[in-house]
Parts: structure tokens; sequence; C-alpha cells
């Protein structure tokens, strides 16, 4: 379904806490890979999220932090009402800039500076939304040679976001919530065998 990559973006909005928990507890204990994700949430108020995802999910769930570097099997969430960006050293930002398509944190800003950082190693997902937050973003991903999945909008709890995407910017594979999961399975890290395994 997609070539192997070194790091996950995925884009959330309406909808997105049941996506983004179904899609957490189907991740491999040794994923090898960081994932950061940007869900829209309203500012002014402590997120829910992270307890939710870390429930679910196997790997390392944390808000991301500025400055942070990336670090394979973990899960960095946007704080609400900062952007969430990656340097071109692999370490995550907070921008307090404006909002991006009525959007902060923006998935777009996520997806491009992740797509500069990455290139061709990039994983993109657009889940669920009522925005066309993450179209830009996705098509910067794909204009670098990163991978694009996205969310089948017929499934979505709102069919906006990801309609946009594939409008927009094309998609390499337009999958199910359980596809989805299926796919980030398969690229799980093996574990190495000791001396004397087959």
């Amino acid at each position: 379904m997609a070539r192997d990559f070194d790091a996950v973006v995925i884009g959330a909005s309406a909808g997105g806490v049941d996506a983004l928990t179904q899609l957490a507890h189907a991740l491999p204990a040794r994923f090898g890979k960081p994932v950061m994700v940007v869900m829209h949430l309203p500012p002014g108020r402590d997120s829910l999220l992270p307890a939710l995802m870390a429930r679910r999910c196997p790997l390392r769930v944390k808000e991301a932090e500025d400055k942070e570097p990336l670090q394979p099997d973990t899960v960095y969430l946007a704080v609400p009402d900062y952007h969430l960006l990656v340097e071109p050293d692999r370490r995550l930002a907070l921008s307090r800039d404006e909002p991006v398509q009525y959007s902060r944190p923006s998935i777009d800003l996520l997806f491009e500076s992740a797509a500069l950082a990455y290139g061709e190693r990039l994983l993109a997902i657009v889940l669920t939304g009522a925005n066309n937050d993450g179209s830009a973003g996705l098509q910067t991903v794909r204009r670098f040679g990163g991978t694009a999945w996205v969310q089948d909008p017929r499934q979505a709890q709102a069919s906006l976001m990801p309609a946009s995407a594939i409008a927009e910017a094309g998609a390499d594979a337009v999958l199910t919530l359980e596809q989805i999961a299926e796919g980030l399975g398969g690229h799980a890290h093996p574990q190495k065998k000791g001396r004397g395994t087959t």
C-alpha cells in the first residue's frame, strides 16, 4: 500500500477523536517511527485526547514540546492553540502564528513542514473533518515524494475534509479506518533476531 517511511503525520477534525483512538489501538508496540497528530480542538481548555489515546495505544503518547527531538515509537499530539511543525533537523516546533484555514493548530503547516524534513520517507494521513485543512499540506507531501492516505469520505463522520483532500491533492490510497490501521500495522519495525535464530 505504501513504500517504507520514517515518520507519520495525521490530521483530523470533526469526528477525529473516535478515528484517532481506533488507529491508536492498532499501532504495533514496535512501530519504529514517530507519529505526529494535529486534531482541531477548542483553545482555552486542556485536551483529553492524550489520556484517551494513551489508554488505547501501545506507543508512548504525549503532547509535543518546543524543540523536542523526534523519537521512534512515540505519538506527539499538537497542543491546543499552537501550530505544530517539524524543523529540518527533525525537531518539533510550536508556534502561535496566525490560524491557517481558521485553525490553530493547522494540519497544512504540520504536513508541509514534515514534507520538507522527510521528503519521500513521509506518510501523511487525512481523516474525518468538516473543513478543508490538510488539502494544501497533502499536495506538498506528494510534491516532495511522500505517500498520501485519505480516509474514505463515505465512512468518515465528517466527509468534507477527506473529500477535499482527494479533490485537491489526490491520494495514493483511499481507505477505511480498518484498512489504515492494517496498513500501519504492516509497517512495524521488525524485532531483531538473536544469534542462532532463524
